[in-house]
């Protein structure tokens, strides 16, 4: 038994973890100290390790996390998947992963995937979605729980810091994975983490006790904006036509505050389209444009389209979307 852990395992949030989980393990300090504590804690545990394939070096990287795993007896899946190609390589990184995530979920049975971000990584997380402009729902900040397909996503360690995490880890003589990437000042969230941070810090103010007071207060109004919503909308009632279509009524949807509408649309869109598709910006900002219109005719968006059809607005999916 690993006994440096025992301190900060104390602090993490596990209500609700099944006996068998998943971690998803980079190598990286903050998911080798998780995927160790679950271990010790008793859970039956799989890391899960996807090799994104930007760089040689991964591929004797993998080879060295296989050697621990098997020397902490703990079951690992590798893939490699193709290097991204796009500008934005982290969105494309982040939807292969998840896919691959959801095979191993199908194949293993394995439903809860448990992942290393701590109480840094949700203040850096509040400060870049505000500087990106993020409202209410974007403040809140990552969610110990969420669902993305069959998976259950959890983030037992949004209590702890990063620095106790390393720490435990040096206690128990265990070493892990620097990732290059993080000295790459292209990407928003080392720019905030290695300069703005710092700064703040030097400035005498706690980046991190600011953010996440911000991240609290965001969560509280949040929570009230979501039963507000859901008021509206009634029990899925989004008034059901069937799973490629939602509907509200018209009056309800104009006279709305424009927070309420937009976590309104959220919803429907959730409903209409799967968990984890949300609107955009750009589309939430023309959506708003449009209402403040009258509403007429109606408006494509990313494989859906909203319109109003007399007493009422509907948001359905678009053939394109049905066929594909």
């Amino acid at each position: 038994m690993i006994t440096p852990f025992n301190s900060v395992a104390g602090r993490m949030q596990m209500d609700g973890l099944p006996a068998e989980v998943a971690v998803g393990w980079s190598g990286g300090a903050d998911s080798t100290a998780l995927l160790l504590m679950l271990q010790q804690q008793g859970y039956r545990v799989q890391a899960w390790h996807v090799d994104h394939g930007w760089r040689e070096s991964s591929i004797k990287e993998t080879e060295l996390l296989a050697e621990k795993a098997r020397g902490w007896e703990i079951e690992l899946q590798v893939a490699r998947l193709p290097a991204p190609s796009g500008r934005n390589r982290e969105a494309e990184a982040r939807k292969g992963r998840y896919a691959q995530f959801e095979q191993w979920s199908e194949a293993t049975g394995i439903t809860t995937l448990c992942l290393g971000h701590h109480r840094d990584d949700q203040a850096e997380t509040v400060c870049m979605r505000m500087l990106q402009g993020a409202g209410i729902s974007g403040c809140r900040g990552m969610q110990q729980r969420r669902r993305h397909g069959r998976l259950d996503i959890f983030r037992p360690l949004l209590q702890v810091k990063a620095g106790e995490l390393k720490a435990a880890l040096r206690a128990a003589d265990i070493n892990w994975l620097e990732d290059p990437s993080n000295n790459d000042m292209t990407i928003w969230r080392n720019r905030i983490r290695q300069g703005l941070f710092p700064a703040m810090q030097r400035a005498g103010v706690s980046p991190s006790e600011l953010f996440l007071r911000w991240q609290v207060q965001a969560e509280r109004l949040g929570q009230q904006i979501d039963s507000e919503a859901q008021l509206l909308l009634g029990d899925i009632s989004l008034r059901n036509q069937g799973v490629r279509s939602a509907s509200v009524p018209w009056l309800i949807w104009s006279a709305t505050a424009a927070p309420i509408r937009v976590r309104m649309l959220q919803k429907m869109m959730a409903f209409v389209l799967g968990e984890g598709v949300t609107p955009g910006r750009r589309h939430i900002l023309m959506i708003e444009a449009w209402t403040q219109r009258g509403g007429h005719g109606g408006l494509d968006l990313s494989r859906c389209r909203l319109l109003r059809s007399r007493k009422d607005l509907h948001l359905r999916r678009t053939a394109a979307d049905l066929s594909s």
